[in-house]
């Protein structure tokens, strides 16, 4: 390797960890779940995993990954349109379209990838993407990659989206996440479509936290709004609530579906989803459909949380998602309360800059149903001591 090149990324690794600000991967030697064994830390409370209903090692999700496993094997070796199309790749799609209530809908390895083939596909020249300012990355990358024009609004902000959409050229797109990742809010739908409408507009939602999580019956954010049937084009994943594993999918009209399959860049130059993960998934969506208990737990865990939070003197960020946002200042103090945190045994991760900006970093505790209530007593408490040790709290009387 270049040496020049290699001492430049030392000294930038040597500032980060002077700054304070290293990332550090941890190990877990078990299964997700409410509970994991982390190598640098013993055994955790799990508050920062996107398996918010559980089912990450639920056994019907396990059972048919193996299943699928033994069936089909490791891998497809191949793109879709070659030969790496098999039978549980339709079964999914199917489900999925059928679940959150879509003509069609086609899957990739993950969301990113599924964002990264679906707007640069629908985004051509002479069209216009509208994206919200706190979109995830995917989604922002996705943008950057597509000839269309370029507008962000600020977040949530309708009179400024609606100023981006009298601006837009062409055929307007306009591009939200569903729950926002690092906020916890959802986006207001319903205004979003109705300005779409105003302008003849294309919606896509981007639901990946929400998918599994929002709605009566798991089915997102759309389903929170009542908006069935009124958003054009559905993204999310396959790694967060459903399943836990990975991959991603892209819902909409069987026209939008096929021409994903002649066009779409990461699914033409992308290995299929595993059959392990469809499989698995497939089960994780029969698990919810049968367990609607998983939901009202989830939602019994927020609540009891958030109240706790606010009862010891946090203030995290409303929303109506699993994710609970405590703003706590910059980034170096972020993750110094997530590793005190981590050595009271509890697993939550402090986010900063770049993923937040700097001034805004916050400990992202993210709900489970997996959770039980003294699993949650026990997080609060953890929460409560390290709080007054950094100065959060007031100190005990």
């Amino acid at each position: 390797m270049n040496r020049a090149f290699n001492r430049d990324l030392i000294a930038e690794l040597d500032a980060l960890r002077s700054a304070g600000t290293y990332k550090r991967l941890r190990h877990l030697t078990t299964p997700m779940d409410a509970h994991v064994r982390m190598e640098e830390a013993g055994d955790v409370i799990v508050l920062s995993s996107n398996n918010y209903l559980g089912l990450a090692d639920h056994p019907d999700v396990i059972a048919a990954g193996v299943e699928g496993l033994e069936r089909y094997g490791a891998g497809t070796a191949s793109v879709r349109f070659i030969c790496g199309t098999l039978d549980i790749h339709r079964r999914l799609e199917a489900k999925i379209a059928a679940f959150f209530g879509f003509e069609a809908a086609l899957t990739y390895v993950s969301c990113w990838t599924a964002n990264e083939g679906l707007l640069p596909t629908v985004g051509v020249a002479g069209t216009t993407l509208v994206s919200d300012e706190f979109n995830h990355a995917s989604i922002i990358d996705g943008c950057r990659l597509a000839a269309a024009k370029k507008m962000r609004f600020k977040h949530a902000d309708m009179a400024d989206l609606e100023r981006c959409l009298k601006g837009a050229e062409g055929r307007a797109f306009v591009v939200t996440d569903g729950v926002f990742s690092m906020e916890g809010d959802a986006a207001n739908l319903p205004e979003i479509v109705a300005l779409a409408q105003k302008y003849d507009a294309v919606t896509i939602v981007d639901d990946s936290h929400g998918a599994g999580v929002m709605g009566a019956t798991g089915r997102g954010t759309i389903e929170h709004f009542e908006l069935g049937g009124k958003v054009d084009i559905l993204t999310g994943t396959l790694g967060k609530a459903l399943g836990g594993a990975a991959g991603g999918f892209v819902a909409g009209s069987g026209a939008l579906i096929d021409m994903l399959i002649q066009r779409s860049r990461t699914q033409l130059f992308s290995n299929a989803l595993p059959a392990t993960v469809a499989s698995s998934a497939l089960s994780a969506i029969e698990v919810l459909e049968t367990h609607p208990e998983l939901l009202a737990k989830q939602r019994e865990n927020v609540a009891y949380f958030r109240a706790g939070l606010e009862r010891l003197g946090f203030r995290p960020l409303p929303g109506p998602s699993a994710i609970i946002p405590i703003i706590v200042g910059e980034t170096a103090f972020a993750i110094a309360m997530s590793d005190r945190l981590l050595r009271e045994g509890v697993f939550v991760t402090g986010f900063g800059y770049p993923v937040v900006p700097e001034g805004s970093a916050r400990i992202r505790v993210q709900m489970s149903s997996a959770l039980e209530r003294e699993d949650l007593d026990r997080a609060l408490a953890a929460f409560e001591k390290v709080g007054r040790e950094v100065g959060l709290l007031a100190a005990a009387s």
